[in-house]
């Protein structure tokens, strides 16, 4: 991949991911708030910069409160906390941060606003066990993620064990009236999903999250006792469409990932490449997926169907990894070297697939680059073999194609990006 090529690619990414950022998007749905104290809660990657966009607009005099980011993702604010911890795993300290946040709705009165600010991520750094002790709750959440789970089965689970989860911030602050600034890192934009849905009615149940885990062949004692507790209604379900806690909330979604998507086509259309946006909704396993995406860029090369070259192809989305061995790499470097195998024979295709905040699952690259040079150069047999043992990580790295950014704070999902020339 010459320099250029890839500069162009990372240039998309940028623009892609500005157009989803905090800082570009909440002002203008900040409401007027009459005389009264305005507290500040949130959750997610995106969590600091939505803090920093909030004093902005306020003033830093005020508002006061607290949010969750994930370790390395802070930003300096005045007057509300910024508190880091653990993601995707949940740690003490994302514990004692939810306790105190929901300890601060439960002292709000009618006459108070509360100012959520919900973005992905929020479902392990929001955490607040409920019938599980943390350690259960971290082990269930390593066994969710290597399932092959998608994002809204797992926040299914999570909701269902969980006293902050799936509209129970809501219950804590009612009275008082809660406004909540959502940036979806969930395919559909389902507004319950994102983050757990913390200050969202929820639609699902204990029955529903026992189910899911069958699915996926996870036994846990204690997370079945106490889903089938919730199941025998011995203690309450989540509350739901209907629940008057919901009189005073509004929920607002301010980014997704169809407005980066919209932002990376106009920026390649002035760089001389005719866009086209696959989906905002792609999901699936990702080395399948990949796939998909690689025949669609050989019917181009062959036929110039269905688009004619020069062009960029362009999705988003969140897919799956069934993690079967004990390599490294998120979602973004299985898809990009699967796809890098299936189109080795291939001539002027270049792609950077990444995720929107900056890293991909727990490593510290956002992303790959792929050339079709790379598998030539480090072997075709040699690089199923990373994919097989799910170190798609490794390949790159040898391949110096890693993609490392660093956190972008904010999260609309996956950036895929394909130039074909």
């Amino acid at each position: 991949m010459t320099d250029s090529v890839r500069q162009v690619l990372k240039q998309a990414y940028t623009v892609a991911v500005n157009a989803a950022h905090p800082a570009e998007r909440l002002a203008a749905f900040f409401p007027d708030i009459p005389e009264g104290r305005v507290y500040v809660v949130g959750a997610g990657k995106a969590a600091a910069s939505m803090a920093q966009a909030a004093e902005a607009f306020y003033g830093f005099e005020r508002v006061q409160g607290l949010v969750i980011t994930r370790y390395g993702h802070a930003l300096p604010t005045h007057r509300i906390e910024v508190v880091e911890a653990s993601h995707p795993v949940p740690d003490e300290a994302g514990v004692a941060a939810t306790k105190r946040i929901l300890d601060l709705a439960h002292d709000l009165n009618e006459q108070d606003t509360l100012l959520c600010l919900i973005s992905g991520g929020g479902s392990a750094l929001l955490s607040a066990p409920d019938g599980i002790a943390l350690e259960q709750k971290a082990e269930l959440t390593r066994a969710l993620l290597a399932s092959g789970a998608d994002i809204t089965e797992m926040n299914c689970v999570r909701k269902h064990l969980s006293r902050v989860k799936g509209g129970r911030l809501a219950a804590a602050a009612f009275p008082a009236r809660v406004i909540t600034f959502i940036v979806s890192d969930v395919v559909g934009d389902d507004l319950s999903s994102i983050a757990s849905g913390p200050t969202v009615p929820d639609p699902t149940s204990y029955t529903d999250a026992l189910n899911i885990l069958k699915r996926y062949n996870i036994n846990m004692p204690a997370v079945n006792a106490h889903l089938q507790a919730g199941i025998n209604k011995h203690i309450p379900e989540t509350p739901g469409p209907n629940d008057p806690v919901f009189t005073r909330v509004e929920n607002v979604l301010v980014a997704s990932a169809q407005q980066s998507l919209d932002a990376a086509a106009a920026f390649l259309q002035s760089q001389g490449f005719t866009p086209h946006v696959l989906s905002s909704s792609i999901t699936g396993e990702a080395k399948e997926v990949a796939r998909v995406h690689a025949a669609i860029c050989e019917q181009v090369t062959r036929f110039a169907q269905p688009f004619q070259r020069p062009c960029a192809l362009i999705s988003g989305g969140e897919t799956t990894v069934t993690v079967k061995h004990k390599g490294r790499g998120g979602r973004n470097s299985e898809f990009a070297l699967s796809f890098a195998l299936a189109t080795q024979h291939l001539e002027g295709v270049h792609a950077l697939f990444a995720d929107s905040d900056g890293i991909d699952g727990s490593e510290d690259n956002a992303g790959v680059f792929v050339h079709a040079g790379d598998v030539a150069r480090i072997g075709a047999a040699k690089a199923r073999q990373y994919l097989q043992k799910n170190d798609s990580y490794g390949f790159f790295e040898v391949a110096n194609a890693l993609f490392v950014p660093g956190p972008t704070n904010t999260n609309v999902n996956d950036l895929r990006i394909i130039l074909l020339t």
